[in-house]
Formats: C-alpha cells, structure tokens, sequence
C-alpha cells in the first residue's frame, strides 16, 4: 500500500508502494518523489560535492540513474547552502532533474575524529578545508537540507565504529534519538512557516552491532513517525554477516509500507542479500572509487585492468554487457589509458561500473517479479569468490 501519512507530510508530493514481494521478504516499489519516479530496490550512486566523480550529469541520466546521493558537511562547506539556495537549490544548481538524497554529514564527522568534539549539543568541528570552527547540530543539518532543497533529507546521527563497547553504543542510540527528536520539531516547524511540501526527512536507526539496541532504536524513531527509515552505522568494519543480521533486526520492525534505507553498502554480490532483507535503497562509493584504481566489475567477477595479460585483448571489459564504454572499447585501450595515466581511463572505467551496479538492482527487481531472488544471489556470490583477474 502506498504512504498515506497525517498531517503536513500527507500534502508532500511523495508516495511509496511496495507492490510485488519475493519469498525471501524482498520487495519491487514504486517511489513517487516530486523529481520523477524511482524503481526500487535503487542504487543510488553517490555524489558527495554535487557530482559523481568522472561522470556528467548527461551521463547519469543516460544509465538511467532515478536518485544520487549529496552530502551536507560538503556543500555546507564548500559552495555554502546559502549560495546553492539563492542560485535556485541544489537540482538547479548541479542541473539534476531528477531526485537527490542528502546525508547529514554525521558519517563525514565521524571520519574526522582528530577534529571534532561530539556534545549533547551538537558536533563541534574544524573544517577539513581550512581549519575554520563550526558547530553541526541536529537543527542546522536540517536547515542545510532544506535550503540545498534535496527530495530526502537525513537527521543528524551518532555513528560509532566497529567494534564498539556496550555503553558507547548505548550514548550514541540516546542522543541519535534525541537529535532526530529534535530535527524532527525543526523540520516541521519549518514546513509549516515556510509551506515547503517538497521534501521528506528520514530516521537513521543506531545500536552498533546489539541486536537488543538495534530493535530499540528503531522503536524509539518509529515513535517519531517519519516518512522512510535508514539503517546507519553498519558496513564500517563488522563482517558483512553481522551487517546482515543488524539489518534484518531491524527491518523486522520497520512499517512495510515506508521505504528503507541500508546507508553506505555493498559490493556487487552482497547487494541482492541486503535486497532480501527488505531494503529498498543502497548508496556506495564503490563503484566509482574502485573505477579510480583500475578496478573494473563484470559479469564474470572483477577485472584489474593494468593486469599484464589484458596488454593485447581486444575484448570489452565485459561481453555480458550492453553499456557504451563496452560496446566500443577494448581491455586493451583501457589498460593503455591507466598505464598512461590518461583521465580518460578512471572516466571510461566509472561509466562502465555505475552501469553495472544499476543493471544488477534491474536485475534484482526481474528476480523478484519472478520469485527468483535467492538464485540469483547464489550466482553472483559465485562469481565474485574466485577473486580478481
């Protein structure tokens, strides 16, 4: 059934329906944002400063990318989110169409532990870029949001890494619930002041790698009644099993009708287990970082295109796959270019993966029409266990 939610948000140009559901617990949706429709389960490739690395916005749209992620601590930063609002928000700025989710920038605060003090207040920090003092609170990350004018917008959370003791993951649970309260009385007094209808605001459910405190931080946000729900805090150094079984804590508990978003995950064969699970939305700088370093994903497993023994093959990266970069050059020319240090080759080797991670969540929404998802995890977990070639 779709999202039908009271008050101010049910005005929202939003809905989401879950449609069509595989044995397994995965579901096909259908979201409805005012940026255009997204299939899910969706991959969202991430474009941290307003851009996906080695790809135009042409590009994207031409892969058939729905939403891309952005981030708040970097636009914050470096253009400001007074400049973006003036110049008409962030879609008109970076001239997206289509939708954009923006993190709140807690996970980029949490990698800078060197600089930062975390308070019940807020995150007191020093910018990466020149050493200027700010403090990120569960209000102003709101206030970025919104003037950045993304579709989805996340609360400001407390991520702890992996492993982490008992009590501090208890402290972390305690104020991301308090700073979701919090985000959640800003962003709806805001609304109501201002009339904005076009965004949704998403809960981040904490608890490290305990499941009792899993299942109670998700309980704590229901309460909150928010829109959509994320899974935060996993895939920073547990095992993917562990991930998993976070995950399906708390999916277990999440609305069905309410989409759900497992935050900074995976590589290529762990996709479909997350989808399994009841996730319907992914973001990963995998793809276009691997690209970077001549890492390429088929088909067949992964490719290091500077391996020697791709010197003279005339081959595509992948013959399996229908994107323009395979449908024209070969291993060949890609090992030349990386060997070279063209640009043009981390470009290239960027196109081709962010293709191949949409095309494997196509691939996932067929399985699951078909009530076939299982086998094809099977075969993709397959695949990708001999190793690089």
């Amino acid at each position: 059934m779709p999202v039908l939610l009271s008050g101010i948000q049910s005005k929202m140009n939003f809905s989401f329906e879950a449609a069509k559901t595989d044995p397994s617990g995965a579901r096909c949706g259908r979201w409805m944002t005012p940026h255009g429709a997204i299939e899910t389960p969706a991959f969202m490739p991430v474009g941290t400063q307003a851009t996906v690395k080695g790809l135009t916005q042409e590009a994207l749209e031409e892969l058939g990318a729905g939403i891309i992620l952005a981030n708040t601590y970097h636009l914050y930063l470096r253009p400001g989110h007074e400049l973006v609002r003036r110049l008409g928000g962030l879609h008109r700025f970076m001239s997206w169409p289509r939708a954009i989710l923006t993190d709140s920038g807690g996970y980029q605060v949490f990698s800078l532990s060197k600089l930062r003090k975390i308070t019940d207040e807020g995150v007191r920090f020093r910018s990466h870029l020149d050493g200027s003092e700010h403090l990120l609170t569960p209000e102003k990350a709101a206030e970025i949001q919104l003037a950045l004018g993304s579709d989805i917008a996340m609360v400001l959370d407390e991520c702890i890494g992996t492993p982490a003791p008992r009590e501090k993951a208890e402290a972390a649970l305690k104020r991301t619930t308090e700073w979701a309260r919090r985000a959640r009385l800003y962003f709806e007094e805001c609304t109501r002041r201002n009339g904005n209808l076009s965004q949704w605001q998403f809960g981040i459910v904490q608890g490290a790698t305990f499941a009792d405190l899993r299942r109670e931080s998700a309980r704590q946000l229901l309460d909150l009644d928010f829109p959509g729900y994320a899974v935060g805090g996993l895939a920073v150094g547990e095992p993917q099993e562990m991930t998993c079984e976070m995950t399906a804590e708390v999916t277990a508990l999440l609305p069905k009708g309410r989409p759900r978003y497992l935050m900074g995950v995976g590589r290529p064969e762990q996709l479909a287990d997350y989808v399994a699970l009841g996730i319907d939305m992914m973001d990963c700088v995998l793809p276009t970082r691997a690209a970077r370093h001549a890492c390429l994903y088929t088909s067949a497993g992964r490719v290091l295109i500077k391996n020697a023994r791709y010197a003279q093959d005339q081959l595509p990266i992948d013959p399996n796959c229908s994107c323009r970069v395979c449908r024209r050059y070969s291993r060949a020319y890609l090992r030349h270019l990386f060997t070279a240090g063209e640009l043009t080759g981390a470009v290239l080797a960027t196109h081709h993966n962010v293709h191949f991670y949409l095309d494997i969540m196509r691939q996932i929404r067929k399985a699951i029409e078909f009530g076939n998802l299982a086998n094809f995890s099977s075969d993709m977990h397959a695949r990708y266990t001999a190793g690089p070639a």
